[in-house]
């Protein structure tokens, strides 16, 4: 029989060893939990990201309405090279147009039918002098009805009573028509002729008072003429009597799209435009 104290050692020996194995063993790796059935159909049930299209960057174009038909064409030749870009066009008079620039109107570029209109613009601070160039160049000539039997051989002949409704665009916002009025005045007519004139709002609406035998004859730029089988040019206004038409293009400093639309005014001057520009009539300045 085992004496107290060495019962009690044996027993502490016992106690020992039976920590120690239970302390082994829960340290061994326990298995990974593995995913319920709801887990993995939750997880096939949610949809992967897909990435988000890229909007297009819209740029405004404020333009001359003499650069309508051109601008069209560019426009389809532009926009399949460049999915990204959707150009909007705001055609009108280029006085018109630097007063809607100059009261906040949203535009990215000016392409203007006249430089007076580009250099207020550039004096206001709106247009940085060097992000403006002279691009085209047109020409004034009288129009009359295709059909018609009026007959015009220059200025002079405006005076004739078959003449009684001669179109003009208002000068004071109408490039044409103040390249007309100078025109006109150094031919000392223009005063004569005040009873016959009718003002147009831009050279597009002139042109219309021809097409339709509401103007006997009128004044556009060369560009305009070749666009409509409704109207022929008589003759070419002498061009020492007014101001070269230069069509100067800038970039409007409020754009909020500065690479795109210095991408756009590059592309305006590279061969492929200029040679829409000029199967349109107009002239690149040398």
């Amino acid at each position: 029989m085992l004496k107290p104290r060495m019962f009690s050692y044996v027993l502490l020996c016992f106690v020992i060893t039976t920590m120690i194995i239970t302390g082994c063993t829960s340290k061994k790796e326990q298995p990974a939990a593995s995913s319920t059935p709801a887990q993995t159909a939750q997880a096939a049930a949610t949809p992967t990201s897909t990435p988000t299209p890229t909007e297009k960057v819209e740029l405004t174009i404020s333009a001359a309405a003499s650069l309508t038909d051109a601008f069209k064409e560019i426009q389809t030749n532009y926009e399949n090279k460049n999915k990204q870009i959707k150009l909007n066009f705001n055609f009108g008079a280029s006085g018109a147009l630097q007063q809607q620039i100059e009261q906040g109107a949203p535009a990215d570029l000016f392409f203007s039918a006249a430089t007076k209109n580009m250099k207020t613009l550039v004096d206001k601070q709106l247009i940085e002098p060097s992000q403006q160039k002279n691009m085209l160049i047109n020409e004034l000539v009288l129009v009359v009805p295709a059909d018609g039997k009026v007959t015009v051989q220059k200025v002079e002949d405006l005076t004739n009573e078959t003449i009684k409704h001669l179109a003009v665009g208002e000068p004071q916002t109408v490039p044409a028509g103040s390249y007309a009025k100078e025109a006109l005045t150094n031919a000392k007519l223009w005063d004569t002729l005040q009873a016959k004139i009718v003002q147009g709002k831009d050279v597009r609406q002139v042109l219309t008072y021809v097409e339709s035998g509401n103007a006997e004859a009128g004044f556009v730029y060369k560009t305009d003429a070749l666009t409509s089988k409704n109207v022929k040019a008589v003759f070419s206004v002498d061009p020492k009597t007014y101001t070269p038409i230069e069509y100067p293009a800038g970039i409007v400093k409020a754009t909020k799209h500065s690479k795109e639309t210095t991408d756009f005014y590059t592309y305006l001057q590279s061969k492929e435009a200029q040679d829409v520009f000029v199967k349109y009539g107009f002239t690149i300045p040398k």
